[in-house]
Formats: structure tokens, C-alpha cells, sequence
């Protein structure tokens, strides 16, 4: 009789091993002459195994925002009018990382980059624009550790494919909310299960996150997890509620005042989650990662435009040069805080460069897991950060994203874009002004030529896959060249030829802008033009009957234009007309959309005039209504 059975199970299972029907008939004679079947002794060590596993290996969390600049998270020091105490604390108790890096300066190749554990280049995942087959393939970091017995769960923004498709990336749990739009999820906020499929919001999407995600630790409480929680914040559209934007009072950009709501609002969520593992005495059983994805979009000018729509998103990477899409320090040099009580010493900033590569390297180490040598391009961080080892974990750093591509080893940074190329000192000059390529000639053709070896392993090839763009011509002009920007800031080229989104609530409005007060929703016009107030994303059973109480001096009607789901566009049946009053005072209107079909998209074009709007709900046959005020 093997008395290391407990043991060898649990080999077995972590590295997903089955024992055969050969182990489990014949009996054992105990040392009292009774015959135990050995598949009594199998359940049992199973039994055992599991609790075991349960005990001794760490949960992981993953909090990644998104387009979240440098600049913004208050124990970074840079400004004093964010505020975040619970990632501050999260820092506190473990490592802010001074030299933290994303995988890309955009948001799609640097989550496949996190997930995956390789640089996302090798697999094809270049850019926002490039097809998915490459990530489909690979095996994502959720899928090992669920392979190994560990509950994973997805919350937020997912931008890898379609909802539905998130568990065939190894996500068990699903709550995919990133906007006031229904989403796809199999849990709601209790953390109870639901049927895979478009689940209309609650709450505010980053508080919905983080409702769900403490309420499935609590549910999983004995069980190890990995949580990866991705909000959309402060990615546009900026959309914090009233609460959160009243914690941020006086004079300052619209814009700004909406990113440190949204950022407030991940930090509420940072504590909710933190309190439910310390509810379960799990704060020091487990790793926490607080990453952004990419640096916060300038658009150069930081513009504040009206309403919460494309455009600078109010987050800043100072002190860091360049923007979201740029290979330059402020596009890719990111908020990164590590944390796990007893295992990392507290109150480090750790100067070595990190990489979110190093998540899934990581993330496997500790869960136990076997993987092949060069299996990640990352690193195990744990003995960097425990302090066990004192060499810097990466002896380079590489990024490719389309006509750019840049290498960091040790305090040398070369980047190119396009055919230019820069070379800089960051230890002395870490906001990228100072090009010192002709004055060290021989450490430029070192870095480029490491460059370009490493290049030739990426799908495709070569240190760019695109011609630079005149858009980021002028990017690098700037920033990098100290040119004057060609587009003022009062008059910006894309102000000329676009008219931006206002958004609220997941509502967006067309030629005007939509303003949240006290007891209504305002629209008013942007000069002469009919604003149309939209809301995509839903499904509502038909016929779905639509409320409103309102007030205007405009024109005369209403028109309603709405698409069901089997129509991919607006079709001219599809419309009502709903007459108003001219009148300063409030006017109630219902009308009915005839379709037995799922509703799935609804415009209204409003009067050239100021609409004020006290109530609008659209009810259909079965489900839940969505309202404009909630």
C-alpha cells in the first residue's frame, strides 16, 4: 500500500492527469484483514487533494484598467487631484512598480499580450484591427490555471471576440460589463449563476464589476481563484455618475473631473473586493496585479469637448512623453502595482522594468504549475520582488506595434517609428527629450541590431508591418521633435470634420449635447442642427411600448427610428412620428413600436431647439425596461 497516495493525487490532478480504471478494483487487506477497494481510497485522496490544493495555493487577481494614464494614481506623486487609498494601500503592502510596462500602446494587442504570456506579435494580435485566429489558438493564462482546479472568472471589458465566446477561453464565470448597454454574463452581481447570455445592467458597469466579483469570492471563498476584473475606465465614453463626480468639486476640465470619478469608482471597487478576501482571511493568500493597459489618448491637445465622447479621456502621463499609440515612455509606461502580503515585503518601489508579460509567468509559478522552458515570454516576478533575487528580472525589453518598434535594456531605450530613431538615457531623462543616437552610435546599432533579431520570431516579420501614418507623423513631431502641432487647439483638424458623441447613461446623443441634472436630462443643439438621441446595444421584446415626459419649444414632432435584430440597417417602415406641444411646460407621450421582432437599436431625432427630458422608459412585452434616468 502506497501511504504517499495524498500526495501523488494531487501531482496527478494539478498537472490534469486521470489514473486509470486499473487503480480502483482490485482491494487492499488492511492490517486488521478488511478488504478496502482501492476507489474508496481514490475518493478520499481526491477528497483530500482538493482541500489541500484549496489551503495552499494563492488565489490571483488581476485588476487591469483601461487607457488609464501614469500620472494617475495619488502614490505615484505626480498630482494631487487623484485619489485612490485603496490602490495606494494596495501599494503600500506590496510593490509600485517604477518602470511598469504594457505589451502595446492599444487595447486589444495588450490583453491578448497579459492573457497569453507572450509578446502578442508572435501570434498575430498586432493591432485593434487584426483578426483574433492567432489569439484563439493560443492558451490563455485563465485556461492553465482552470485546467489545474482553479475558479476563473471574467468581469468588464473583454475586446478579444464575441461575449458568448469568453468560457472557451477558460473563463468559467463571465460578467462582461463595460457601459450602461446589455452585456453577456452568466453570473449577475449576487454571484449566482444564470444561462450564458445579454444581461440588461443594474448598477454602473464598474460597480457591477466589482459587486460581482466580491460576491463570487464569497461564493468561492474555499476554492482557489483568478479573478481578471478589466474595467472600462476612464476609456470614453466618460460616463461617472453624479456620486462619483461630486467627490471632485471645484474648477477643472470636464474631462479630468470624469476620469478621476471613473478611476474613484475602480478604487471603490479595488476596496470591495479587498474587504471580501479579508472577510475570509484570504488578504495574504493572494497575488494581486493592478496594471493599465496602454497610456491615457492627449490627442495632443487635451481638448475638452463637450460631452463624454471620443477624444482626450481627462487621464494624464506626466511625467511621460507621448500618448496612447505611441511606443514613447506615455504610451506603453503604466500604472503597475504588485501586491501579496507575507510573500512580497511592503512599501517598495521596485525600479527594475516589469512587464504585463510577466503576469502569466507569474500567475503559473505560484499556482504550481509544469511549463516547458520559454513556454512565457515573462518571468516569474516573486523572487525578484520577495527580494531573493536581486538581478533585474528582464535583461531587455521589446515591443513591436505597426510602424513602431522599441527596446529597453537597462537604462537605454531605442525607438523607432517609422524611419526615424531615438535613443535615450531614461535614468536621466525619462521624459524622452533628449535624443542621444549620434552621440552613442555604437549603442544605437547594439539595440537596433538586437531589434531586429528579435523582429524576425513576430507574424510577420520585421521591425514595422506599416508604413508610419501622417497621424502619427505629426505625433512624433511633437512630442519627440518639439514641432508646433499643425491643428490648433481651439480648432482641431478632427473638431472640423467630426461632430462628437455626448453620452450618458449609455444613452448618446448626435449634434448636441446631453447634460445630466438633478431632477432631468437636458439636449441642447449644436447650432442649428436636429440632435438625434440614440441607444444601441439592447434587446427588447416586441411590441415595446415608449413613455416620455418632456418639454420643448421646438418643432412639432418626434421621429422614432428603430432596427430589430434581423436587420443589419435602419429600414424606412421602421418609423413613427409622435407629435409634441411647443410648450414651456411638461407634456407626457406614449406611443407603441409594432414589432413582434427583438428591438435592438432606437433613434429619435429631437427638435433643432432644447429638449428637456423629466422621464423616457422603453418597456417591452417581456424583461426588464430601460430608462433614460435611472
Amino acid at each position: 500500500m502506497r501511504v504517499e497516495c495524498l500526495g501523488d493525487v494531487q501531482d496527478r490532478f494539478r498537472k490534469g492527469c486521470c489514473l486509470g480504471a486499473s487503480h480502483f478494483t482490485s482491494p487492499i487487506i488492511t492490517s486488521q484483514g478488511c478488504p478496502v477497494f482501492r476507489y474508496s481510497l481514490l475518493l478520499l485522496c481526491i477528497a483530500f487533494a482538493h482541500a489541500a490544493s484549496a489551503d495552499d495555493r494563492p488565489n490571483i487577481i488581476v485588476f487591469y484598467t483601461d487607457d488609464h494614464g501614469y500620472a494617475d494614481l495619488s502614490c505615484q506623486g505626480v498630482f494631487d487631484d487623484v485619489r485612490t487609498p485603496n490602490v495606494d494601500r494596495l501599494a503600500r503592502n506590496g510593490v509600485r512598480a517604477v518602470h511598469g510596462y504594457s505589451t502595446a500602446p492599444q487595447c486589444v494587442p495588450s490583453r491578448a499580450g497579459l492573457l497569453v504570456g507572450k509578446f502578442q506579435s508572435k501570434f498575430g494580435v498586432e493591432s485593434n484591427r487584426m483578426p483574433l485566429d492567432g489569439f484563439n489558438r493560443e492558451l490563455t493564462i485563465a485556461e492553465r490555471l482552470q485546467n489545474v482546479g482553479y475558479i476563473t472568472a471574467q468581469f468588464g471589458k473583454w475586446h478579444l471576440g464575441p461575449g458568448p465566446e469568453i468560457t472557451q477561453h477558460g473563463f468559467k464565470y463571465v460578467y462582461s460589463q463595460n457601459s450602461q448597454a446589455a452585456f453577456f454574463a452568466n453570473i449577475n452581481t449576487a454571484g449566482k449563476d444564470l444561462p450564458m447570455g445579454r444581461l440588461e445592467p443594474d448598477m454602473y458597469h464598474i460597480d457591477g464589476c466589482s459587486r460581482a466579483a466580491s460576491a463570487l469570492i464569497e461564493r468561492h471563498r474555499d476554492d482557489p481563484l483568478f479573478l481578471y476584473i478589466a474595467y472600462r475606465a476612464p476609456h470614453v465614453p466618460l460616463d461617472a455618475p453624479p456620486h462619483y463626480l461630486k467627490r471632485f468639486p471645484g474648477k477643472m476640465p470636464e474631462r479630468r473631473r470624469q476620469a478621476l470619478a471613473m478611476l474613484s469608482a475602480v478604487d471603490d471597487g479595488v476596496g470591495l473586493v479587498m474587504e471580501a478576501l479579508a472577510k475570509h482571511d484570504l488578504t495574504k493568500k493572494t497575488l494581486v496585479f493592478y496594471i493599465g493597459d496602454n497610456g491615457a489618448p492627449l490627442k495632443i491637445h487635451k481638448l475638452d469637448a463637450p460631452g463624454g465622447g471620443p477624444g482626450w479621456d481627462g487621464s494624464l502621463n506626466d511625467p511621460l512623453n507621448g500618448e496612447k499609440g505611441m511606443l514613447s515612455e506615455g504610451g506603453m509606461h503604466v500604472p503597475f502595482v504588485v501586491s501579496w502580503p507575507n510573500q512580497i515585503p511592503g512599501g517598495q518601489n521596485y525600479a527594475h522594468p516589469i512587464s504585463a508579460l510577466d503576469v502569466a509567468a507569474t500567475a503559473a509559478n505560484v499556482a504550481g504549475l509544469e511549463t516547458p522552458a520559454g513556454e512565457f515570454d515573462g518571468v516569474n516576478l516573486i523572487p525578484f520582488l520577495s527580494g531573493q533575487k536581486e538581478t533585474a528580472p528582464h535583461k531587455v525589453l521589446m515591443w513591436r506595434w505597426v510602424s513602431q518598434s522599441a527596446i529597453r535594456q537597462g537604462d537605454w531605450k531605442l525607438l523607432r517609428g517609422g524611419d526615424r530613431e531615438y535613443l535615450y538615457n531614461l535614468h536621466s531623462d525619462l521624459e524622452e527629450k533628449n535624443n542621444v543616437a549620434d552621440k552613442f552610435p555604437e549603442v544605437t546599432d547594439q539595440l537596433r541590431r538586437q531589434l531586429t533579431n528579435w523582429s524576425q520570431q513576430l507574424s510577420p516579420p520585421g521591425l514595422a508591418t506599416a508604413r508610419q501614418s501622417s497621424v502619427w507623423n505629426e505625433y512624433y513631431d511633437f512630442y519627440l521633435e518639439g514641432k508646433p502641432a499643425k491643428t490648433s487647439a481651439r480648432t482641431p483638424r478632427q473638431e472640423k470634420k467630426t461632430d462628437p458623441a455626448s453620452t450618458v447613461n449609455s444613452w448618446l446623443v448626435r449634434s448636441g449635447t446631453l447634460t445630466l441634472t438633478k431632477d432631468s436630462m437636458d439636449i441642447v443643439p449644436h447650432g442649428k442642427k436636429s440632435p438625434v438621441l440614440i441607444r444601441n446595444g439592447i434587446q427588447l421584446t416586441g411590441p415595446v411600448k415608449i413613455e416620455m415626459t418632456l418639454k420643448s419649444v421646438g418643432e412639432e414632432s418626434i421621429q422614432l427610428h428603430w432596427r430589430n435584430a434581423n436587420e443589419k440597417t435602419f429600414v424606412s417602415e421602421n418609423r413613427l412620428s409622435i407629435p409634441i406641444e411647443k410648450s414651456s411646460k411638461w407634456q407626457t407621450l406614449s406611443v407603441e413600436i409594432p414589432s413582434a421582432e427583438h428591438v435592438v437599436h432606437v433613434r429619435f431625432n429631437l427638435p433643432a431647439a432644447p429638449v428637456e427630458f423629466r422621464s423616457l422608459e422603453l418597456s417591452p412585452s417581456k424583461g426588464k425596461s430601460i430608462r433614460l434616468l435611472n
